[in-house]
């Protein structure tokens, strides 16, 4: 019986395309090199894939072969004397914050959602509210271990910073399978946040309160109505946090709403997106001030509500998310939302903050010094690429670049401007392994 299996429900979180994939679901690490040889026979190659949660083609390898590793989740070694632990690839980082918070320990670096596994976290080398202080979750990686097509196994040290570690980290799956990983945790006194949000009326008031924050504060993130504009273009509302010194150290229980189907098409539309933005800058403005959180919502608010990527109807989304560096942030930010303001199309939820100074590991690693803006639009077909296209001449012009695992139309020379390592990546791929995105814009031309 063959292990591939022909589906066409296997989407992004975007669920823009809906492509023919081959899928099989090792059910044990040993499966693997029997699977991995067995795909020798897809033209378009193996792809290793986690809980999903890149938006656009990263995680698709239409009419190839996909591994869905979500059964290899265990968490194999834990030194609470060092916080180093080991898991498989597919552990989630929901399943290892169960198994840290608890013994008094959180992930260094986390996106914002918690449903992502370990191996997806390193492929994207992803980032969090706290990037300025400790950069990506690269910088946090102690060991590999990697398969590769052809039979051959690495173990990879962070030392091996200029080869196959510096490839595979924010690698986006295609230097081997990422098996098991070594991360380092950070020790926390408490489950919970100290948290405090600030409004601001206007873009000029974000930079000021990012730079000030930025010292005292180890997290910081702003929400933006990516709808206001003249006077109040940029508005917002400004979070910073820092792990509470005192308490419980318990894993809140999660028992959010799903979204039951796919929302009308025109759910979310100027109107209505104009009006929630309002609201909740209003909203906001009332319940500012300090407070006393759980991590989870301070980090995870959309994992709250289960399957959230439906509220933009069949057709899916676009995410969008830039960044550009400092010298051009003010005047490349206010460029981009006044182009989304001018539309109509932007989204509920717009996330804008600044990118610290420590380098990224990954050759293809995202985060640099500067700011990033990223929001979610809803598929409206050429009206939404055409805005897109003008937010990436804006994004050309100030020398920014835009993140892989939320992309899923990036042009290739945008791509190729923004990565200068991207030729000393392509010495370390997988030959075996591809993906969507990668033949789009990252195979030799």
């Amino acid at each position: 019986m063959d292990p591939f299996v022909p589906r066409t429900d296997l989407t992004s979180w975007g669920r823009v395309l809906r492509p023919r994939q081959f899928v099989a679901s090792p059910s044990i690490k040993t499966d693997l090199p029997d699977l991995l040889q067995r795909s020798n026979r897809f033209e378009n190659g193996l792809l290793a894939r986690g809980l999903g949660r890149s938006y656009g083609d990263s995680n698709l390898n239409a009419d190839g072969a996909v591994l869905d590793c979500r059964a290899l989740a265990g968490i194999t070694a834990f030194d609470p004397e060092t916080g180093l632990l080991t898991a498989e690839g597919g552990a989630s980082l929901d399943a290892i914050l169960a198994f840290a918070v608890p013994q008094g320990f959180f992930l260094p670096v986390t996106p914002g959602t918690c449903f992502a596994t370990l191996a997806g976290a390193i492929a994207n080398d992803v980032h969090g509210k706290n990037h300025h202080g400790a950069g990506t979750i690269g910088r946090w990686i102690e060991r590999i271990r990697l398969l590769r097509t052809d039979g051959s196994e690495h173990r990879l040290p962070p030392a091996e910073v200029s080869g196959l570690f510096a490839a595979t980290v924010g690698g986006l799956g295609l230097t081997g399978v990422i098996t098991e990983a070594t991360i380092r945790l950070r020790r926390i006194a408490t489950s919970d946040m100290e948290a405090e949000t600030v409004p601001f009326p206007d873009l000029d008031g974000f930079f000021a309160l990012a730079e000030a924050s930025a010292a005292s504060h180890e997290y910081t993130v702003a929400w933006i109505d990516c709808l206001a504009s003249g006077r109040s273009l940029g508005r917002g509302l400004f979070t910073r946090a820092n792990h509470a010194t005192e308490g419980p150290l318990a894993v809140p229980a999660r028992r959010g709403p799903a979204v039951p189907m796919d929302a009308p098409s025109l759910f979310l539309n100027r109107w209505t997106i104009g009006a929630m933005n309002t609201a909740y800058y209003a909203l906001g403005r009332r319940r500012a001030g300090a407070r006393r959180v759980p991590y989870e919502p301070f980090f995870y608010p959309l994992d709250a509500i289960r399957d959230w990527n439906r509220l933009y109807g069949r057709r899916g989304m676009y995410q969008y998310q830039s960044v550009v560096p400092p010298r051009f942030a003010r005047e490349a930010t206010r460029a981009m939302l006044g182009e989304i303001a001018k539309a109509g199309q932007g989204s509920f939820l717009v996330v804008l903050k600044t990118f610290g100074v420590l380098a990224s590991p990954g050759l293809l690693s995202f985060p640099a010094e500067g700011t990033t803006l990223a929001l979610d639009f809803p598929n409206r077909g050429a009206s939404t690429l055409q805005l897109l296209a003008r937010l990436d001449a804006i994004v050309r012009e100030a020398g920014g670049r835009l993140y892989p695992a939320k992309d899923g139309r990036l042009p290739r020379d945008l791509f190729e401007a923004g990565y200068p390592a991207l030729e000393r990546f392509r010495a370390h791929i997988d030959p075996g392994l591809s993906s969507s995105f990668w033949r789009r814009v990252g195979e030799d031309s």
